[in-house]
């Protein structure tokens, strides 16, 4: 089974399960399920987080690779957990023991409290700047044959070498949040994949100067008609008061520019598409598309025809999630004309 947005460029991404959302004895084996549903269906990659409170996303990305064919790990990398020699080093050791390729989804913040606790107080703007040179050391680390030499105000390395060298077809993809304008700046200059939590698409536009890729996260419930797709949404997403009250939480305690600008926006009902109830209530932190496969593909369409490519899908919760989730993907780019 591949997907039909893998034939045509359209990069899928799907997202490994958090480890704080299912039993331990369970855990492992839900890991592999979703990895190898995504890998049939021809998706390139699946995102893998990081926090203070969940499992070491290196360590998943290796039993995903050890258990798919193509799938490509998107580990999610924040600077103050490891150097960047260390990423670079994972890397070209996992291509060097695999052959596979890996992507890398450059984090600049992540929850208050898990950088107070590791006493990170560096200003929102400045953690970009912070990124831009960390990610700037990986790349020159894994893509130059010679020793890097970097003098920044953040990282400095004297003619630092790696071993061994990574193959050049196994150089990572980039991607990096871009919904603030410091985001925005940082993927520029890296030339990484900016990624963004989508406005409805009647009311997104792609910033001029976003560079050559740009993304989007966003969830998936597609059904034969609207009235099927929101009854399976309202059944795994229900109403949850302390759910809402999580999400006003941190809301107040957040300096992340996207998580305030979607919280102020109120949650669609079945007359629309785009729906933010899963993330309202502290389910999920993306926005979802609901309805018939149709409706989901000519909003899908329109984010495509403005120029985004690639997608990072919510956790599917089965294998038959994914081909529904196919199926609308299949709309959109029949609407696209691709």
């Amino acid at each position: 089974m591949h997907s039909r947005a893998e034939q045509n460029s359209i990069e899928l991404f799907s997202t490994c399960p958090p480890s704080n959302a299912t039993d331990r004895e369970r855990y492992l084996q839900r890991v592999i399920d979703v990895a190898r549903w995504t890998d049939d269906y021809g998706y390139r990659g699946i995102l893998v987080y990081t926090d203070n409170g969940l499992l070491d996303p290196w360590l998943l990305a290796q039993v995903i690779i050890q258990n798919t064919t193509s799938l490509c790990p998107l580990v999610a990398v924040q600077p103050v957990y490891m150097h960047p020699y260390s990423v670079a080093k994972v890397l070209t050791s996992i291509a060097h023991l695999y052959g596979r390729r890996m992507y890398l989804n450059m984090v600049a913040g992540g929850f208050v409290n898990d950088l107070a606790a590791l006493n990170d107080t560096t200003p929102h703007d400045r953690r970009y700047e912070r990124l831009v040179e960390y990610t700037t050391i990986i790349k020159a680390l894994l893509g130059t044959p010679g020793p890097v030499s970097y003098d920044g105000s953040f990282y400095k390395v004297d003619k630092l070498r790696l071993t061994p060298p990574l193959a050049p077809e196994l150089f990572p993809g980039i991607l990096l949040s871009a919904s603030s304008e410091a985001g925005h700046s940082a993927a520029r200059v890296l030339g990484a994949t900016a990624v963004k939590y989508p406005k409805p698409a009647a009311e997104e536009e792609l910033p001029q100067d976003a560079g050559s890729s740009v993304g989007v996260r966003v969830g998936v419930i597609a059904r034969s008609t609207d009235a099927e797709a929101w009854e399976v949404a309202h059944a795994r997403f229900p109403e949850d008061r302390r759910g809402q009250v999580t999400h006003q939480l941190a809301m107040k305690t957040s300096d992340s520019v996207w998580h305030k600008d979607l919280s102020v926006r109120e949650p669609a009902t079945e007359r629309g598409v785009y729906w933010l109830g899963p993330f309202q209530n502290y389910k999920t932190f993306c926005p979802y598309l609901v309805g018939s496969y149709e409706r989901v593909g000519e909003v899908l369409a329109q984010y495509i025809a403005l120029g985004y490519t690639s997608f990072i899908l919510d956790v599917p919760p089965d294998q038959d999630e994914v081909r529904h989730i196919d199926l609308g993907f299949k709309q959109a780019l029949e609407v696209a004309q691709w």
